[in-house]
């Protein structure tokens, strides 16, 4: 057990969701060992995946939103916030968002392995467009914060070009395309596991947060 303003944190909130469980299909493991190899000779980065922030500590907490969110801070339970763990990380295994990323520092890209479960559906036998929206926004935020530290998400264009199937393993692709400024702009596609069946494409702009800039 280890401390957290006072209380304790389970040890599960701990664990690295990232790493292979018993819940996973044959192809995201297969994915997953296919990019471990990679990452043998550096080339690739396996990225952890955890249930909480980085923010361990109450007065973590607090800092961070006066710094950078402090018109929005007296809107913000901070006693709720403690509790609070990452949305896509609160499903039990293999019934919501099963995911594993892994960033090429050359390329500036960042690849996740998804397979959406069956509490993700929409349309019958479909994943439903929000559930991969919010993995388009995680891995495209994921790239703009290994850029540049502390982002927000400004916008995201999604074009759904074909329906994705209930429990089955895609690629989500995304590409830092440049920066300027405090601007990131990342590009992004959702293919099959084979690479033939293109399902999403997207663009999204991120904005580095300044601590003496208003949000």
């Amino acid at each position: 057990m280890r401390p957290l303003a006072g209380s304790y944190l389970p040890e599960f909130f701990h664990e690295d969701h990232s790493l292979p469980k018993p819940s996973w299909s044959k192809d995201m493991r297969l994915l997953f060992d296919q990019f471990m190899k990679k990452c043998e000779d550096g080339s690739w980065i396996h990225l952890p995946s955890y249930n909480y922030t980085l923010f361990q500590r109450s007065q973590d907490i607090s800092a961070f939103i006066h710094a950078y969110l402090p018109t929005a801070s007296k809107l913000i339970n901070e006693e709720k916030l403690l509790q609070a763990k990452i949305f896509t990380r609160n499903f039990e295994d293999g019934l919501g968002f099963e995911y594993v990323m892994f960033y090429n520092d050359v390329e500036k890209r960042v690849v996740c392995v998804f397979e959406g479960g069956p509490y993700l559906q929409g349309m019958p036998g479909c994943l439903h467009g929000g559930a991969i929206a919010t993995m388009i926004d995680a891995t495209v935020g994921t790239s703009a914060m290994i850029a540049e530290g502390i982002v927000m998400t400004a916008n995201l264009n999604i074009n759904f070009k074909r329906p994705v199937p209930l429990c089955s393993v895609v690629l989500i692709n995304s590409q830092l395309d440049k920066i300027e400024g405090r601007k990131l702009f990342i590009s992004c596609n959702v293919q099959s596991v084979d690479e033939k069946t293109l399902y999403t494409e997207a663009t999204s702009l991120f904005i580095k947060l300044d601590p003496e800039k208003q949000v």
